[in-house]
C-alpha cells in the first residue's frame, strides 16, 4: 500500500500511470463513489495494477486533501458494487484492498486494485465487453478496441497457442533439411536421446510437431511443427501474419540501412528453427566481449552467448504469431534488438525477477529446450539481466507497447559506468553517489548516460514493482542528486547542471555539431523502409546540417527534423506528399484515417505541426485538438522537446515507427 502522510506525498505519486485520485463527495458533499471509478477499475485491472485515492480535490495540477465525511458509506458502495456482477464481471478486490487512512485531519479511501490473471481478462462493465473494456494507457483510461477485447478473450482460453491441431497438413509440408538438422543438434547435445531411433516423422510427433486431440479425435500437425520446421507454403497457410526479419545495421542512428538482412525470400525456408540457427550465428560473430575461464580452461560460451540465445528464443516461444507486427531482431555496433508480436503474460518487472512463467508457445519452447537452446521457465530473463551484469553493460530494456501489441527488448552493449560517467558522478556528488542504493544508484547513472531519465524508464531499470520507482525519484530529487522539470506523468528529471534540449538550442544561431546524435532511446524497431540512400553524405546548407534526403539533423535530437518542404529531397517530399494527397482532397475524413496519415508522414523524422498542416491543408488547430493531442496522449506520437508541448517548433514523431 502506498504510504502518505502530507501533500508533498500527493505530489511525488502523481507521477505514477498506476495512481489516480478521485474527489468521491457526491452531490451532498457528505460521500458517493464516482461514477468514473469503474473504468479506472477495469483499466487498471487489465493492465499493471494500480491505486485510486478518493477523497482528492485535484485542481489544475494542484492537490488538496477535500476527504470523506461518510467514508464507511463509500467503502461500502465499493464492496456492494464489485461483488455484482452486473456491474463487473471480476471483483479483485479483498477487505484489505481498501483502506481509510487519515490526512491532515480528514479521512481518504486508498483503494488498491490487483492485476488481473491472463485467465480473468477482459475485466469489464455493465455486461458489455466489446464497449466497455478499459485499458490504462499514460495519462487516463481509455476503452479497448475490440481487437484487443477479442485477443484478450483468446487469451484467456488459450493455455498454448502452439498446440493447435492442423489436418490436411502431412510430411510433405515439413522441411526435411530443417528437422534433419534439429536431429543432429539434438545428437550433439544428448546423443542417447531415445527419440533419435525414430523416423522422421515418428521422431517429429515425439518432440509434439504431430498430436492426436483426444477430445475431438482429430490428429495432425501441430502449429509448433509447422512453425518449427515447415516449408514456407505450409507456415503462410497455418499463420497468414508471420514473418521473422534480421537486420544487422552499420551504424547507432535511425536509419533503415542494413548491411545483413535475413528474411523469408525464397532462398531458405523461413521456419522458426532455421530463423533460430541462422540468426544465431550472425548475433555472435564478431563478439567483443571479456572471455570466461572456468576450472583455469577459458569458455567460448560464455553468459553473453547465453543471453543473446536466450533473448532469440525468448522472442520466439513468446510470441503472438497472429499479430500485425512481426518478429524482428536487430544487430548495430551499439546494440541488440528483439522485438515479437503479443504481450508478455506476466509484468515485465516479474518476469525481470523471475521464478514465474505463463510461456505463450510452450510446445516450440520445450523444443528448444530439447536441444539445448533456451533456459526453464521463469529463468531465461534473470539469465540475460545477469549476463549483461557480468559483462558490466547497461540493463538492459524489457518494456511493451499496447497498439499494436508487442513486446521489446534492447540490449545496449555500453558501459553501464565508462570512466567518464564515473568521473562526472564523482565530480558532481562524491563519494555519496558510492553509497546510493542498487535502485537509486542505477536511476543516476541512467540519468547521466542517457541525459535525462524519466518514471517509465526508470522502472525498466528495476525487478521491483513501480512504486518503489514513484518513491526514489522524489528522494532522489530532495537529496540533490536529479533536477525535475515537467508537471506530473510529463515530468522528467536530469542531474544538476544539466538541462533538456530547448527548441532555441536546436534551431538558435550555429546550434548543430559535427557530431551525429547516437542515442539508442527507441531505435531499433521498425517495418517502414524509409528513404534513406546509400550516399550517406552529410549536405551542408548555409551552415545546416542535413541528411542525405534534406533533413535537418543535429547531435541534439535522436532524429532528423523536417523543417522545410522545399529542402528536402524530391523523392521524400513526393513521398510525403502522396501519403497526405487524400487529405488535400477530401474535407472529411474519419479520424481513424486522419491518424494513419499522421503516423506515416512523422515515420522516422520529427515534423513541425506547421509542416503536416500545409502537407494535409487542414488548420493547425484542428489538427493538433483532433489529431495530435490525442496521438500524443495514447503514446503513439512522441514530442521532441517533451517539456514545451506547445512549442511554435515542436516535432511529432511516430512512436511505433521509431521503437
Amino acid at each position: 500500500m502506498f504510504r502518505i502522510s502530507d501533500l508533498t506525498d500527493l505530489h511525488a505519486l502523481s507521477e505514477s500511470s498506476e495512481l489516480e485520485f478521485k474527489l468521491a463527495q457526491g452531490k451532498e458533499g457528505q460521500g458517493k463513489l464516482p461514477d468514473d471509478f469503474w473504468p479506472t477499475y477495469s483499466a487498471m485491472a487489465n493492465c499493471r495494477g494500480g491505486y485510486v485515492v478518493l477523497g482528492i480535490r485535484e485542481k489544475k495540477g494542484e492537490f488538496s486533501v477535500a476527504g470523506i465525511p461518510d467514508i464507511n458509506i463509500v467503502r461500502k458502495q465499493l464492496f456492494d458494487l464489485v461483488g455484482s456482477r452486473k456491474k463487473v464481471n471480476v471483483n479483485l478486490l479483498t477487505e484489505q484492498s481498501a483502506q481509510i487512512v487519515s490526512l491532515e485531519g480528514k479521512e481518504v479511501l486508498i483503494v488498491e486494485i490487483p492485476i488481473a490473471r491472463r485467465e480473468q481478462k477482459p475485466v469489464y462493465l455493465n455486461n458489455q465487453p466489446i464497449s466497455e473494456t478499459w485499458l490504462r494507457m499514460h495519462d487516463g483510461d481509455h476503452r479497448c478496441t475490440e481487437e484487443q477485447v477479442r485477443r484478450m478473450m483468446s487469451e484467456q482460453v488459450e493455455e498454448s497457442w502452439d498446440n493447435r491441431v492442423f489436418e490436411n497438413f502431412d510430411m510433405n509440408d515439413i522441411s526435411l533439411e530443417s528437422l534433419l538438422a534439429y536431429r543432429n543438434l539434438l545428437s550433439a547435445s544428448n546423443p542417447v536421446h531415445p527419440a533419435l531411433e525414430l523416423d522422421n516423422f515418428a521422431f517429429l510427433r515425439s518432440i509434439g510437431g504431430y498430436r492426436k486431440d483426444r477430445q475431438t479425435n482429430v490428429e495432425g500437425m501441430t502449429l509448433a511443427g509447422i512453425l518449427m520446421f515447415g516449408t514456407w507454403e505450409a507456415i503462410q497457410d497455418a499463420a497468414p501474419n508471420y514473418f521473422v526479419d534480421y537486420q544487422e545495421r552499420p551504424a547507432a542512428r535511425t536509419e533503415r540501412r542494413w548491411v545483413d538482412r535475413l528474411c523469408p525470400d525464397g532462398t531458405w525456408s523461413g521456419n522458426v528453427f532455421d530463423f533460430y540457427r541462422r540468426t544465431y550465428r550472425k548475433l555472435i560473430a564478431d563478439l567483443k566481449i571479456p572471455f570466461e575461464l572456468k576450472e583455469g580452461i577459458r569458455q567460448d560460451d560464455t553468459q553473453i552467448h547465453t543471453a543473446l540465445r536466450e533473448a532469440l528464443v525468448n522472442t520466439l516461444v513468446h510470441a503472438d504469431y497472429t499479430g500485425r507486427v512481426s518478429i524482428m531482431v536487430v544487430k548495430r555496433p551499439d546494440l541488440f534488438g528483439f522485438r515479437n508480436p503479443g504481450l508478455m503474460r506476466i509484468p515485465p518487472e516479474q518476469a525481470i525477477k523471475g521464478y514465474e512463467s505463463d510461456c505463450r508457445n510452450r510446445l516450440m519452447h520445450q523444443m528448444f529446450l530439447i536441444i539445448g537452446a533456451g533456459e526453464r521457465s521463469g529463468s531465461g530473463i534473470p539469465k540475460i539481466f545477469s549476463g549483461w551484469k557480468w559483462a558490466n553493460w547497461r540493463i538492459p530494456r524489457l518494456y511493451e507497447k499496447a497498439e499494436p501489441e508487442q513486446t521489446l527488448l534492447e540490449l545496449s552493449i555500453g558501459n553501464l559506468v565508462s570512466e567518464e560517467i564515473a568521473n562526472l558522478l564523482h565530480a558532481k556528488f562524491g563519494d555519496k553517489v558510492d553509497h546510493l542504493n542498487e535502485l537509486d544508484r542505477n536511476i543516476v547513472i541512467t540519468a547521466a548516460v542517457e541525459k535525462w531519465i524519466n518514471h517509465e524508464r526508470a522502472c525498466q531499470l528495476t525487478s521491483l514493482h513501480s512504486r518503489e520507482v514513484t518513491l526514489a525519484l522524489p528522494r532522489l530529487v530532495i537529496s540533490g542528486f536529479l533536477i525535475p522539470h515537467g508537471e506530473k506523468r510529463n515530468k522528467s528529471y536530469t542531474l544538476p547542471g544539466q538541462q533538456l534540449v530547448s527548441p532555441e538550442e536546436v534551431f538558435g544561431v550555429n546550434p548543430l555539431s559535427i557530431e551525429i546524435s547516437t542515442s539508442v532511446e527507441g531505435l531499433i524497431i521498425t517495418d517502414s523502409d524509409d528513404l534513406i540512400t546509400d550516399n550517406d553524405e552529410l549536405i551542408t546548407d548555409s551552415g545546416q546540417e542535413r541528411d542525405a534526403l534534406g533533413r535537418f539533423i543535429t547531435a541534439k535530437l535522436p532524429y532528423p527534423y523536417v523543417d522545410d518542404l522545399d529542402g528536402l529531397s524530391p523523392a521524400l517530399r513526393k513521398r510525403l506528399e502522396d501519403l497526405s494527397a487524400l487529405a488535400r482532397e477530401k474535407k472529411r475524413l474519419s479520424n481513424q484515417v486522419m491518424d494513419e496519415m499522421i503516423l506515416a508522414l512523422c515515420s522516422g523524422h520529427y515534423m513541425p505541426l506547421s509542416i503536416i498542416s500545409k502537407l494535409m491543408a487542414r488548420t493547425p488547430q484542428n489538427l493538433r485538438e483532433k489529431q495530435l493531442v490525442p496521438l500524443v496522449r495514447t503514446g503513439k506520437i512522441c514530442l521532441a522537446f517533451p517539456h514545451e508541448r506547445r512549442h511554435k517548433r515542436q516535432g511529432y514523431i511516430a512512436f511505433d515507427q521509431t521503437s
